[in-house]
């Protein structure tokens, strides 16, 4: 697996596996099927309702803590809870995160960063991110804190590649990773003709050609599944390169087309759910 470095010195693999959606027990197959296959991202969330099962897999598995770069997600009803941080953590069964994220621009969500500022200089996470922040609010973010992001996790993938969010966070040096990788699993992106020529150029699966194309874009990939030979085969890309030229062709691709429409009245009504997240299997 190889690795990016992000704007705080901290190394971060190119590829991890994704667990939104999955229930615990599968969380907890897929880890373990994923660090046997060589991962060492994995990523979770409060609201995913599985890190208990994600720190057993981590557990279960013959890799050590030490090997692994772990992140997680605080839900905006726990921005302003002081202990938010700390019970993430005891539900992974760790002492610290590689990455912790605010999970959605809603609610008071600079209480939030000013946690994750605080568990940063804790030596509590070792790493900041911001998942789904956009417009206005991620403006006022980035004016008011004192630590940059190192990462944001949002939608890209061919159709979508989110270009301003990355021209407007280049001065800081944040990474992307990216949700939805494989544009939702839409079978046009699949298909698009540009994937099926370069699947046969170089012996790969067009899902293998679009997160070679991922990685080579600079972003952080994270795909999800628990059949272990997928998980195996999407992490199968890095013996081979796209050329330039390739690259300039898939670029063509991007047409704005997220599958995924954020707004303020959704947001500010994940702010208000409640979710009992002592309650995870």
């Amino acid at each position: 697996m190889q690795n990016f470095e992000l704007n705080n010195g901290v190394s971060i693999p190119m590829l991890g596996l994704g667990t939104f959606q999955m229930s615990p027990d599968q969380a907890q197959k897929a880890v373990v099927s994923a660090l046997e296959s060589g991962y060492r991202l994995l990523d979770t969330a409060n609201a995913y309702l599985n890190e208990k099962a994600v720190g057993r897999g981590i557990r279960g598995s013959s890799v050590t803590r030490q090997e692994i770069f772990l992140s997680s997600k605080l839900w905006p009803t726990v921005y302003q809870d002081k202990t938010a941080v700390d019970k993430t953590l005891q539900r992974l069964g760790t002492d610290y995160l590689d990455l912790l994220f605010l999970h959605q621009p809603a609610g008071d969500f600079m209480a939030g960063y000013r946690q994750l500022e605080q568990a940063y200089r804790d030596g509590k996470i070792k790493a900041i991110g911001i998942s789904n922040f956009h417009g206005k609010k991620l403006t006022q973010l980035l004016e008011q804190v004192e630590i940059k992001p190192q990462v944001i996790q949002v939608e890209a993938h061919p159709y979508y590649t989110q270009s301003d969010i990355r021209e407007g966070l280049a001065p800081y040096g944040t990474r992307l990773m990216a949700w939805y990788p494989l544009g939702h699993g839409d079978k046009s992106l699949m298909n698009e003709p540009i994937f099926t020529k370069l699947a046969q150029k170089y012996g790969k699966s067009s899902v293998q050609i679009i997160l070679r194309w991922h990685v080579q874009m600079g972003f952080i990939v994270i795909p999800g599944s628990t059949d272990p030979e997928h998980i195996k085969d999407n992490a199968d890309i890095f013996n081979f390169e796209l050329t330039i030229e390739e690259m300039s062709e898939i670029a063509k691709l991007d047409q704005n087309k997220r599958y995924y429409i954020p707004n303020d009245a959704r947001e500010e009504q994940y702010a208000q759910m409640q979710m009992d997240f002592e309650a995870q299997k």
